[in-house]
């Protein structure tokens, strides 16, 4: 295992210096997912729920979210990001919604973090538009999946 970057000599919080890495594209997926009531799920499949396409708001939001990823987590670096690709899937076997973020930059660091915020925030939005009928919704299993580029290679998730 790799020595905490975030912290300097006397453990004290800093932003990791990137200026002596090459720009290369990296890429990152994240996965997750909402698990909900059957009867909330056929209310979202049938159209009927409350608030509206609440899967299609969700992948904008998740979009969103990637995009200010570095507003939200400390010492997370600003990115340019060439891509961010939010899906979100209903699910009868959960029952619910698996959620998948790809993101991309051509940049100094990686995207995982702006990854992981899109499925966040687009969990966290479906939750937010459907509480009204199902307050008992569980976001699950957020986890990077895979990532590309960068000095430490390519990894991918075992599946349990």
């Amino acid at each position: 295992m790799s020595a905490l970057t975030h912290l300097d000599a006397e453990g004290r919080a800093r932003m990791i210096d990137v200026s002596h890495k090459a720009q290369t594209r990296r890429v990152a997926v994240a996965t997750g997912v909402l698990r909900c009531s059957p009867e909330t799920l056929a209310l979202v499949r049938e159209g009927r729920a409350p608030k509206g396409a609440v899967a299609s708001v969700a992948e904008v939001a998740g979009v969103m979210g990637a995009k200010r990823t570095a507003d939200l987590i400390p010492l997370c670096h600003p990115l340019p990001l060439s891509r961010v690709a939010v899906t979100v899937a209903l699910d009868d076997a959960l029952p619910g919604f698996r959620i998948e973020a790809e993101t991309v930059t051509l940049g100094q660091t990686g995207v995982e973090m702006e990854a992981l915020t899109a499925v966040s925030v687009a969990a966290l939005t479906l939750y937010d538009m459907l509480k009204a009928v199902d307050r008992g919704m569980r976001i699950e299993a957020v986890g990077l999946a895979a990532k590309t580029g960068g000095a430490s290679g390519d990894w991918r998730r075992n599946e349990d």
